[in-house]
């Protein structure tokens, strides 16, 4: 017999409907989430910028929430970074004061992992244990606490790669870190969407929705492209545009072996992909939103449309910005969070595209 009395029992949590008071706080928490997300994302770019992430050299996830407190502990954290290629080939004389700078941005960027990590369970565990989760939702939640495991097991797997024989980290592991956390937050936010707005109402019909995908998919493999243009520090050369040293195609495109090899290693070859990609995403979605105007969209997502527009044309005003005067760090990572908010307005847009019926509202 249940001890609750019928009164305050909780609402079946398959009952929970957009709109609900207990889904409108569910989804709140996962919006916050997504917000701490963007908020990791952008203190990442300034880590990789300030060259700090190879300043903590070991990965200790629970005494590591306490930075070095004692003058013999900064002492001792600073001797095991001078072991490492990256002081003795870009920082060999540097004072315990310039490590305790980029020491800050790392451990800001390792603390905020574990903050993330405990705002997404402990409230999950909370509404899980109140019955205030719909149940259809319970194993994409479950699925993305474990994903925001594993991308604690790989940052560490990242910072791991340059502590031997590089001065950085790997690119191809900097790229992998940031587009699993990515997924998680498009996974959270696209789960939140669909407890606020419920079910479509309309059907904007299938080509639509193709259309939305395609761009989605565009906008996805132009951040991944631009990982790749941090991790190699490619920004830093051929800071002019449209012209790459006076051509549209930089003569030294090609000069690796295979030639797959240039697409992630060579610094003219990725950043003319990541400049060319930009421009494909910026020309399909200003198609998109020409063929908007004179279709019967749904009003959201006609919203939601001009909401794309509009942060792609930031973004790739930020990106020009940004190599024009040869990344300076405040604009690099304007462009580096804009960019989730660009990934974050196609979700939205093909989020208002679903079909009208109840297994499409997640």
């Amino acid at each position: 017999m249940s001890v609750l009395n019928p009164a305050t029992r909780a609402t079946p949590a398959a009952s929970l409907t957009a709109g609900d008071d207990r889904s409108g706080a569910v989804a709140a928490w996962l919006f916050s989430c997504c917000g701490l997300i963007l908020l990791m994302v952008l203190v990442g770019g300034i880590t990789r910028l300030t060259l700090s992430g190879l300043s903590i050299t070991e990965w200790n996830p629970v005494i590591g929430v306490v930075p070095p407190l004692s003058h013999a502990q900064w002492v001792a954290e600073f001797a095991r970074y001078k072991t490492i290629p990256q002081y003795r080939d870009l920082n060999a004389g540097m004072t315990l004061a310039q490590f305790k700078g980029i020491y800050f941005w790392e451990y800001i960027h390792r603390l905020l992992g574990r903050l993330i990590g405990v705002a997404f369970a402990v409230p999950l565990a909370w509404f899980w244990w109140r019955g205030r989760l719909p149940r259809r939702l319970a194993p994409a939640l479950v699925g993305i606490l474990a994903l925001g495991f594993a991308q604690g097991a790989l940052g560490w797997y990242m910072v791991e790669s340059g502590l031997v024989h590089r001065v950085e980290v790997s690119q191809y592991r900097l790229v992998a870190h940031l587009a699993l956390a990515l997924v998680i937050y498009s996974a959270i936010l696209w789960v939140g969407l669909g407890l606020v707005r419920g079910p479509a109402r309309e059907d904007a019909g299938v080509g639509w929705r193709r259309a939305a995908d395609g761009v989605l998919l565009l906008v996805a493999v132009t951040i991944a492209a631009g990982g790749f243009t941090a991790g190699t520090r490619a920004g830093f050369v051929y800071n002019t545009f449209p012209l790459m040293g006076g051509r549209l195609i930089p003569a030294d495109y090609a000069v690796l072996h295979p030639f797959i090899r240039n697409l992630f290693a060579n610094v003219a070859a990725v950043q003319f992909d990541h400049r060319a990609l930009a421009m494909a995403t910026l020309a399909a979605i200003v198609l998109l939103w020409a063929a908007g105007l004179r279709s019967r969209l749904p009003q959201p997502a006609r919203i939601a449309l001009w909401a794309l527009l509009g942060v792609v044309i930031v973004q790739v005003a930020l990106g020009i910005s940004t190599l024009l005067l040869v990344v300076p760090i405040p604009l690099a990572v304007a462009h580096q969070g804009n960019a989730v908010l660009l990934l974050s307005a196609a979700l939205v847009f093909r989020h208002t595209l679903r079909r009208g019926d109840a297994a499409s509202a997640m």
